[in-house]
Order: C-alpha cells, then sequence, then structure tokens
C-alpha cells in the first residue's frame, strides 16, 4: 500500500512539472503572439526586451527613419557639446539637411512596410499643431529653421521632439522577409525544446499504454491522449491552452470542474436535443411507412403481417388488458358511482311518469306524489342492481366470458371486413398519415426545446441528492415509508 501510495505521490510530481513546463511554454507563445502589437509599449517601457527579441522576429531598424534621428542627434551635438551657434553655417547645413529628410519622410512613409501610417499621421498632426500650420511639410520646414529655434528657444523646442516626435519615429522597423515569403520569425529556436520534451513524454506515454493495453495500436494509444498533438504543432500554438488547462486540472493545480461540468451540460443539452428530434421523427416515420405500406389493413383484418409479428411472452395484452380494465369497473367503479346511477334512472322514470296523462290527473289525488317517489326509487335501485349483477355473473361466469370473447372477436372481423370493403380505411390511412404529419411539424420542435433543459436540471437535482448521504437514526421513519 505504501508503495501505492508513494507511485501516484511520483506520479502527481511528474504531471505537475509537465503541467507547469506546459504553461511557460504558452506564456511564450502568447508572448510571441503579442510581441509584434505590443513592441512600441516594450520599446518604451521595457527596450532591453527589443534588443533582445526583434532578432528573433527579424525586425530591424529601418535605414530612413534611424538615419533622420542620427541627424538630429548630430545637431544636438553640434548646439550642446560644442556649443555651436544656432546662427552658424554648420548649424544651418544640418538643419537644411533634417528638412529634406523630412519631406522625404513625409513623401515616402517608411512607416507603411510596419503597417503603421497611422504613426506617420500622427508625427504630422503633432507638428501641425506646435506650429499652428495646416501643412505638414512648411511646419516641418519651419520647426527646422534658424529664426524658429532662435525665436522660441533650442531647449524648449528641442525637448519637445524628444518627448513628442522622435519615440514615434524611432517605433519605426523593418521586418525581413524570408524567401518563402513570409516574415521572418525564429520563435521556432526557442520553441523547439518544449516540443522536443512534449514529444518525448508523449512517445513515453504511448509505449506504456500499449504494455498496458496490448490490443492497442501505435496509432489507438497516440489518440488516447489526442489533445497532446496540440503542444508539436508548428501552427495554431494558440490551440496549446487546450491540453494545458487539463493538464492543470489533472495536475490538482487547477479546480476546473465546475466549468466541465456545466461544458458537458452543454454538450449534452444540445445533443439531447437533436436526438429527441431524431428519435421522435424517426419513429413517427415508421408509423406512416407501416400505414403507407398497408400493414393496418392487414392488423385490422386479422391477416398475416408484412413483417412477422415478434411476441415475447405468449399474452395477447390487448386481451389481457381489456380484461383487466373491465374487472376494475365491474368490482370497483361500479359500486363507487351506483348512488349517481339512481339517481339518474329515478329521474328518467319521474320523466316518463310525468308524460304520461292518466298519471297527470292521479296527481291531484292525496298520497300519489309520494307513493310516486318511492316506486321511481325502487325501480332505480332494482335496475341498477339486477344490472350489476348481471355483469358480476357475465365477468365470473366462465361460459359468459368465453361468449363475451367470441363477441368480441366477432365483431373485429366484421368491422374489419366492412372497412376493407366499404374503402373507408383508404381515407384512414390519409387523415392518419397528416396528422402524423402535423404531431412532427407542430410539436417534436417545441418538445426538444422546452422539455430539454428540465429534464437536464431534474437530472441534477437528482446527483445532489444522491451526492448528500442522509444520516437517518434506526427508530426514525423516513417520510413516505410505512412502517409495516
Amino acid at each position: 500500500m505504501k508503495n501505492i501510495k508513494s507511485s501516484k505521490q511520483r506520479n502527481l510530481w511528474f504531471e505537475r512539472f509537465m503541467a507547469i513546463a506546459a504553461t511557460v511554454n504558452l506564456g511564450f507563445v502568447l508572448f510571441d503572439l503579442s510581441y509584434v502589437a505590443w513592441r512600441d509599449f516594450y520599446l518604451r517601457k521595457l527596450p532591453q526586451i527589443t534588443k533582445i527579441y526583434d532578432p528573433i522576429k527579424g525586425i530591424e531598424p529601418y535605414r530612413d527613419t534611424e538615419n533622420y534621428l542620427k541627424t538630429v542627434d548630430a545637431l544636438e551635438q553640434q548646439v550642446k557639446v560644442n556649443q555651436t551657434s544656432l546662427q552658424s553655417p554648420q548649424v544651418n547645413s544640418r538643419l537644411e539637411q533634417i528638412r529634406r529628410l523630412s519631406n522625404e519622410m513625409i513623401d515616402t512613409n517608411p512607416f507603411a512596410g510596419a503597417n503603421k501610417s497611422g504613426t506617420l499621421e500622427k508625427i504630422k498632426n503633432r507638428m501641425r499643431d506646435r506650429i499652428g500650420n495646416e501643412s505638414a511639410k512648411q511646419s516641418f520646414a519651419t520647426f527646422w529653421s534658424q529664426p524658429y529655434l532662435s525665436q522660441n528657444g533650442w531647449d524648449q523646442e528641442i525637448n519637445f521632439f524628444n518627448q513628442k516626435i522622435r519615440p514615434l519615429i524611432a517605433s519605426n522597423y523593418y521586418r525581413k522577409i524570408g524567401e518563402s515569403g513570409e516574415f521572418v520569425d525564429d520563435f521556432w529556436i526557442i520553441d523547439l525544446p518544449f516540443v522536443i520534451l512534449f514529444g518525448v513524454e508523449l512517445l513515453g506515454r504511448t509505449f506504456l499504454l500499449r504494455r498496458q493495453h496490448p490490443g492497442f495500436s501505435w496509432l489507438e494509444a497516440v489518440l488516447w491522449r489526442w489533445y497532446d498533438l496540440f503542444l508539436l504543432l508548428p501552427l495554431w500554438r494558440g490551440l496549446r491552452i487546450i491540453p494545458i488547462l487539463i493538464r492543470l486540472d489533472q495536475a490538482r493545480l487547477l479546480d476546473l470542474h465546475p466549468v466541465r461540468k456545466q461544458l458537458n451540460q452543454g454538450i449534452v443539452a444540445n445533443f439531447a436535443e437533436e436526438l429527441t428530434e431524431i428519435v421522435v421523427v424517426r419513429v413517427i416515420n415508421q408509423v406512416q411507412g407501416s400505414i403507407q405500406r398497408g400493414e393496418l389493413t392487414s392488423w385490422l383484418s386479422q391477416q398475416e403481417n408484412l413483417r412477422p409479428y415478434i411476441d415475447i411472452n405468449n399474452v395477447n395484452e390487448v386481451e389481457a388488458i381489456a380484461g383487466l380494465l373491465i374487472k376494475t369497473i365491474v368490482y370497483e367503479v361500479l359500486p363507487d358511482i351506483q348512488p349517481a346511477i339512481v339517481a339518474i334512472l329515478r329521474h328518467n322514470i319521474e320523466t316518463v311518469f310525468h308524460q304520461v296523462p292518466v298519471y297527470r290527473n292521479l296527481q291531484n289525488l292525496p298520497g300519489v306524489g309520494q307513493a310516486q317517489t318511492q316506486l321511481s326509487e325502487q325501480l332505480a335501485t332494482q335496475i341498477t342492481t339486477n344490472l350489476y349483477k348481471t355483469l358480476v355473473s357475465a365477468v365470473e361466469d366462465p361460459v359468459g366470458a368465453k361468449l363475451t370473447s367470441q363477441l368480441v372477436q366477432s365483431f373485429s372481423d366484421a368491422l374489419g371486413a366492412e372497412i376493407k370493403e366499404k374503402h373507408v380505411l383508404s381515407e384512414i390511412q390519409s387523415l392518419l398519415f397528416d396528422f402524423l404529419e402535423e404531431i412532427k411539424l407542430n410539436y417534436v420542435q417545441r418538445l426538444s426545446q422546452e422539455d430539454i433543459d428540465q429534464i437536464i436540471e431534474q437530472t441534477r437535482q437528482l446527483r445532489t441528492q444522491v451526492s448528500v448521504p442522509a444520516v437517518v437514526d434506526k427508530g426514525t421513519t423516513l417520510p413516505g415509508i410505512r412502517e409495516g
């Protein structure tokens, strides 16, 4: 027992290690998938990350925008470090070069290759607002001019450029394109060790499964953990979230039971809805097919069916049910309703008496009305009692029962023959077929939509009741259970 417990503990730690490794791999995958979109943020807040990861994505500085910033740096070097006057020919030459580069940047739009044309528009708008000119080219020409910088102050204007314009220009980049025509992406270098780890693990699990289940083929053993295959795919890496969630749940690092329960119920609900429609429609179609094939005629005329009828208990269920109903009516129902029957008969007898002219004339004599009431009561009671005795005798008498069975058989034969001869059956078949079709159209869909949720809720309540153990004293009687 101790060895088994120790083995389970080792397996649990291994599952946790692999689940954590898969989670780390997913973190790298999500970072890689979002890197290009979030590169501007990393460049502003964590520039070291861009220096490390840009080569992985084939990203390098765009030469034109990089040259633009280097030229500005050279101008700043001349003015601040070398203390060169803004009015000097050297500064004027550098400003003229920057104005030319600004026009080229606006005309050629070097941001388009990185899908960052919006960044160029933001640069132009900020420069327009700074200068107060609708033309972006004229705004740049004014900004990078000796009179403007001298009048508004070199430090103030260069700080504006470094804070508002430089980060936008620096965010531009060039991304290499490989021989396949796609962008260079060397993420596989980071992903490969994880893929090798998961591949070796899958091979090991497959080998163990084949040892435990010799009947398994290699394909069946691999598909036993089909979700792990997502960890090996070089494409659609985002789907690795599926095996990782399963692994975290198996390693008891994440409780997904409520989610899995709700998901299973949703799948069952959808499946049950479809299954309900299929089963009900299938049954109705079979009944309609039987009607169209004329099996109803064979059944009514007690002839041999087109398909042999299978009897599982050598009992005529229809006759048995009819006999049970007759006995229930005679012995249980009729005694309860006998007073109501007597009242109805008495009322009818009195009505007949009142319709006789001679009796109406005798009503004026003393005592006749009371005698009539007593007579009606006696007649109704006597008739009801005699009829009930007759029914009981017919039920209990074997000869009467046999004669009754022969009467039912003769009635069925005569009815079937008459229906067949008078061609009524074809109309009945047509009406039954249409009636079943209306059931499919009007009720099957409503059944599948309305009843499934109620059934699932009832099932959930039953499971809840079963899962909660009831503690009952031996001397306690449960509700609904009689002590025998």
